[in-house]
């Protein structure tokens, strides 16, 4: 029997790091992660580098952020870059490794180091691949209906699950990761890593879970005082605004509502695997690391989704069980340190007592070393949002009109007020906009003349048609042909990319 750890490592898609019962949320749901917090650790300062799925999970994988791992848009085509990724080091040091879900790769069947992928794709045909869970859905007699609920992948619109409880993507993940550990290789320790597809839209939770809910009262969404008007923001800002303003109040707490069921669905099946874990004698063995690729900002400033470095966009959940007895980690504590996605392979490795590749970038969470402030990017040109946070302060800069944000998360946390023009915070505005100035590559040097930032010109924001309703799926039965069908992405100029 081996007696080196296992590790089990779970990721969401959309998951904002406030969205848990022990972060103090009034009305969510987790009793499952907040059991998990209070036997381990929770990061309350866990950001994505790129808060924006395939980037993010680049980052994951290769413990390196987008300047090396060479994507900081949503390039849905590029190939893995060539070094280690967390799954091949695993198996290198004698691990079994397999995925569940939502990978996100390039071809979608590599298996980035796996020694196998039990794919779901949300539906993404136009890459040539049938996923599993389609097949999945075959085989039980569904063939093609996994969107006849009609709800789109980048939408907030809502409705129950159309199909039977044991087909939703929540519970054939978490079905197909404990077969696979109940069919692991008692001899060696396996990496296992499941990645649940929502609360991603389509949002679509089951009806028990929206009547777990009936009677909870939702919160409404906070809005800052500099997002009142937003003919004052910048381009991309009152894009995303402008993408939210469709929805009525009512509807906002209806996509709350619907968004919070899915979340607590993936919590009550957690409790599925990690009872697996426990009959089978590995619960105590194995490291335990839940995550999400980024937040949404759920209506918050009047934004939806993400690509945004506000915290319900960019402030992800980090919560970290080492083995039982395992001091490293620790049991009911927070930790404050600036964390990110590129944190969790160098993390797991040193848990588990493996050797950390050289070119992972980032660092151990459970290590002495701490960060003292933290970059983040997302977009290229007129796309483009940056960020640095020193662990009090966030300097949040869109080149379009050259704007800066400030905020003093400390004493402001749902970042109410910019304080880029208050006198008393000129020094701490100064010293992370040198910070941010030192980061800049690839283009983005141009932003800068004679040490002080210029931004690019100011743009006014023209709302464009979107035909596809951001990347709707249809019928797929008989199957859609396999062409090279278009990514539909909002940006600034709210046109269909």
């Amino acid at each position: 029997m081996s007696t080196k750890p296992n590790v089990l490592l779970i990721s969401t898609d959309h998951w904002p790091a406030a969205l848990l019962g022990a972060a103090g949320h009034p009305a969510i749901q987790t009793p499952t992660l907040d059991e998990l917090c209070r036997s381990g650790v929770r990061f309350s300062n866990a950001y994505a580098e790129c808060p924006v799925c395939i980037p993010a999970r680049r980052t994951l994988m290769t413990g390196t952020p987008p300047r090396t791992h060479g994507d900081r848009v949503f390039k849905d085509k590029l190939t893995m870059p060539e070094i280690p990724t967390m799954a091949q080091t695993f198996r290198d040091a004698g691990y079994q490794a397999y995925a569940v879900g939502k990978l996100h790769v390039y071809p979608q069947r590599d298996r980035i180091g796996f020694d196998d992928v039990i794919l779901d794709e949300e539906g993404r045909v136009q890459y040539g691949v049938l996923d599993d869970y389609e097949l999945f859905l075959g085989d039980q007699g569904y063939a093609g209906r996994h969107f006849d609920h009609g709800m789109g992948n980048n939408e907030y619109v809502n409705r129950p699950w159309h199909l039977p409880e044991e087909t939703h993507a929540t519970n054939w993940a978490t079905s197909q990761m404990a077969r696979i550990v109940k069919r692991r290789d008692p001899n060696r320790p396996a990496f296992w890593f499941i990645s649940y597809r929502h609360p991603h839209p389509p949002i679509v939770p089951l009806q028990t879970y929206l009547d777990l809910y009936r009677d909870i009262p939702i919160d409404e969404p906070y809005c800052g005082s500099w997002a009142a008007s937003s003919e004052d923001l910048s381009l991309s800002l009152q894009a995303n605004i402008a993408r939210g303003a469709k929805l009525t109040s009512h509807q906002t707490i209806a996509a709350r509502r619907a968004f919070y069921a899915l979340c607590t669905h993936i919590d009550h099946q957690l409790r599925v695997l990690l009872g697996t874990l426990r009959e089978e004698g590995e619960l105590d063995n194995t490291v335990i690391c839940f995550t999400s690729d980024h937040g949404d900002m759920l209506g918050n400033h009047g934004m939806w989704a993400k690509r945004l470095f506000y915290e319900y966009s960019a402030n992800i959940p980090m919560i970290l069980l080492g083995v039982a007895g395992d001091e490293r980690v620790g049991y009911n504590r927070v930790d404050d340190r600036l964390v990110g996605w590129a944190d969790v392979m160098p993390t797991l490795l040193d848990l588990a007592g493996v050797d950390i590749p050289d070119t992972v970038e980032g660092m151990s969470m459970v290590g002495a070393q701490r960060r003292d402030w933290f970059y983040g990017e997302v977009g290229e040109d007129n796309h483009a949002t940056r960020m640095i946070h020193d662990g009090r302060y966030k300097l949040v800069y869109y080149p379009v009109g050259n704007c800066r944000q400030l905020f003093d998360l400390q004493n402001d946390p749902d970042e109410l007020i910019d304080l880029s023009g208050s006198a008393n915070h000129a020094d701490i505005l100064n010293s992370l906009t040198d910070r941010l100035i030192s980061q800049l590559y690839g283009g983005d040097e141009a932003w800068v003349e004679n040490g002080e930032l210029v931004g690019l010109p100011d743009r006014d924001f023209l709302a464009g048609p979107n035909r596809g309703l951001s990347s709707q799926r249809g019928s797929h039965w008989p199957q859609p042909p396999r062409t090279n069908m278009p990514q539909i992405q909002w940006h600034s100029e709210g046109k269909d990319k």
